[in-house]
């Protein structure tokens, strides 16, 4: 149970879960809830409520942690599979876990997610990479007139993984990380490119002593969390393999008069 962790796993769901929030992309208008617990302070217990309102990453969490054998979506294994992709997630076969998820989200989705079909189940992964490229309808935009904002949201949704090479203040640091590429028919990361990521918030910091070759997580532009070298490799094994998947689709509906 989360309690007997000091509450880990609901401050690694604050790192994660508030960026997006604080753009009004998901959740409910809690951000500076998982501002401070994500950063060490506040209360954590709150960010379980929080957490239950985030009507995408909640039922991937409960679905995921039932069928893992985690007594609770909040446990930090269940959390970390979630978010970077691979652990406990690896435990669970992705068409099993697609079809639950899909017959519970299906169910309350509008016209505007009329993709989640039981087609996608193939593409399923109990993980956020799948949740930006499959369930989120923008990868279906990519080439449609909209120009380049569908990648921009994608690049920024997913989860990336980047190397610190410099602090040049207290708020930003200068980081080293693949960018999401469209050629127009497929989708790819590019080469390692060099950029900046917001570090703290208000004096908030997630990785407050973050260190010229760090590995660290970014969403949003935000520095999340510290990797280690195997939750940076599952995190590109991840997205890699939900890339395929979502190239696949989109050569098959390019080819469908």
């Amino acid at each position: 149970m989360t309690a007997a962790t000091g509450f880990a796993g609901e401050r690694l769901f604050a790192r994660y879960a508030y960026a997006p929030n604080d753009l009004g992309y998901c959740g409910p208008a809690q951000s500076r809830i998982l501002l401070e617990c994500g950063a060490g302070g506040g209360d954590p217990a709150r960010v379980r409520e929080v957490a239950r309102a985030f009507t995408g990453a909640w039922p991937y969490l409960r679905i995921l942690a039932r069928l893992a054998g985690a007594a609770d979506p909040l446990d930090p294994r269940v959390v970390d599979a979630y978010w970077i992709g691979g652990g406990l997630g690896d435990q669970v076969d992705g068409r099993a876990f697609g079809k639950e998820l899909l017959a519970e989200i299906g169910a309350q989705a509008g016209h505007y997610w009329r993709h989640l079909t039981p087609e996608l189940v193939e593409e399923a992964a109990p993980n956020h990479c799948f949740h930006v490229f499959g369930v989120y309808p923008w990868s279906r935009l990519l080439g449609a007139g909209a120009g380049d904002h569908p990648l921009r949201v994608l690049d920024g949704c997913r989860i990336n993984w980047g190397t610190v090479l410099e602090r040049p203040d207290a708020g930003r640091v200068k980081v080293r990380s693949r960018r999401l590429l469209w050629d127009g028919t497929r989708l790819s990361l590019s080469e390692p490119r060099d950029g900046e990521a917001t570090l703290a918030v208000d004096g908030h910091a997630f990785v407050p002593d973050v260190r010229p070759g760090d590995r660290v997580a970014l969403h949003w532009g935000l520095v999340s969390d510290r990797l280690t070298e195997e939750q940076a490799e599952r995190l590109r094994r991840t997205t890699l393999a939900q890339l395929e998947a979502t190239n696949r689709r989109l050569a098959r509906a390019a080819a469908t008069p």
